[in-house]
């Protein structure tokens, strides 16, 4: 039986692993699982990614590839007349009334870099793509370093307590450790 000719096999895979983790969380995340969610034979997912890590890495990739892309839109947003803060507090209040389910995923790929030595580099690369995007902005590495560091503190505290965004209290939070 001759081979079917699949180009697009390896991507369908990532992306069933994005949806696997995104509905199922790591631990749900298998070969067989994704094999079965790209419906595919599960000896393609070990053909194409020979490790868990190797598929987490792709998947991770992708995600935070389409995260850039919506911080560098916000970004290339800020009012330079605008305070930092509000600012700030206008890209969370954005995010978190945005699809949560996404921002979930995105944060289930980040954290599994603590666990996973293979996904920490690319966990650190997006952070550090994130305060360049945003130090060249604002002309201040060092703040930027800290926008990234509380924007996602805030963004995990509202995603973990379900607690109503309050622009007025996030401002103020912002203003004092940001001056």
């Amino acid at each position: 039986m001759a081979r079917r000719y699949d180009p697009d096999r390896r991507q369908r895979i990532i992306d069933a692993a994005i949806t696997v983790v995104g509905e199922r969380g790591i631990a749900g995340l298998s070969h067989r699982s994704v094999a079965a969610a790209a419906d595919v034979p599960l000896g393609s997912t070990t053909y194409h990614f020979a490790t868990l890590d190797e598929l987490l890495v792709a998947a991770l990739r992708q995600v935070n590839g389409e995260c850039l892309a919506d911080f560098a839109r916000w970004v290339d947003g800020l009012d330079p007349a605008a305070p930092l803060t509000d600012e700030v507090a206008r890209f969370v209040e954005e995010a978190l009334t945005g699809d949560r389910s996404r921002m979930q995923l995105e944060y289930e790929l980040y954290l599994a870099a603590l666990r996973r030595e293979a996904v920490r580099p690319i966990a650190a690369e997006c952070l550090d793509e994130m305060v360049r995007l945003l130090g060249r902005r604002i002309g201040d590495v060092p703040t930027a370093r800290a926008v990234v560091a509380l924007t996602d503190g805030l963004l995990l505290q509202h995603l973990l307590t379900g607690q109503p965004f309050d622009p007025t209290s996030v401002r103020a939070g912002l203003a004092g450790v940001l001056g």
